[in-house]
């Protein structure tokens, strides 16, 4: 249930909103490429989760991604294209996502099959420097995520239900960065279960 809920809140945080994926996650505007490999860490040893291939266009938006678990196998593709994200998945049929943008510095993102039966739908709000600054889930579990950030830099992602209850609080720390101010090496530790997950960045600039 742990890795699920963590599954749930990268996908989240991947999600295909219009802003440029570079600038709402903090990163610089010259990156091509990001391979992350997220590892959870148990009894003091590190087990792969899954590893995340993206790649970038010159605006910083996603291309295209791939996402594998921590046998090799394909878990999800994307592909932008004109209008919309196509979500491809091994044993279902693919989600095809459309952003529209609202006031109030917000978007919705709504994924459905090609049959327009919708599949989930989240709100994206943003800070006025163009970061994540709260995600609302609308169709599934109607969590809230709100994201807290020192100088800029996330710190923290508080979680809470549809009656403001809180669910969990994930501290979020950098433990590394290169020489362009990118985060090499992140930690993200959950309050409510104690899960302790590092993701390792790599850059093709």
């Amino acid at each position: 249930m742990k890795k699920l809920l963590f599954c749930l809140l990268i996908c989240i945080l991947q999600s295909c909103a219009s802003k440029q994926y570079l600038k709402k996650h903090g990163f610089s505007n010259d990156i091509k490429r990001i391979v992350e490999k997220t590892y959870t860490i148990e009894n003091n040893q590190k087990k792969l989760l899954q590893t995340k291939t993206l790649n970038l266009t010159k605006n910083g938006r996603v291309k295209t991604s791939k996402t594998l678990d921590n046998l090799g196998t394909i878990i999800e593709e994307t592909e932008k294209r004109l209008w919309f994200e196509k979500r491809s998945y091994p044993n279902k049929l693919p989600f095809y996502c459309k952003t529209r943008w609202k006031p109030k510095q917000r978007e919705r993102i709504s994924c459905y099959t090609q049959k327009q039966y919708k599949q989930n739908e989240i709100i994206v709000y943003y800070t006025q420097n163009g970061l994540i600054d709260k995600i609302v889930d609308n169709f599934s579990t109607f969590y809230t995520h709100q994201y807290k950030y020192t100088n800029n830099e996330l710190t923290r992602i508080v979680v809470t239900d549809k009656d403001s209850n809180l669910v969990d609080t994930i501290k979020v720390e950098c433990l590394s960065k290169d020489n362009k101010g990118n985060c090499l090496k992140q930690k993200k530790e959950s309050t409510s279960s104690d899960s302790i997950y590092i993701t390792f960045f790599t850059f093709t600039y």
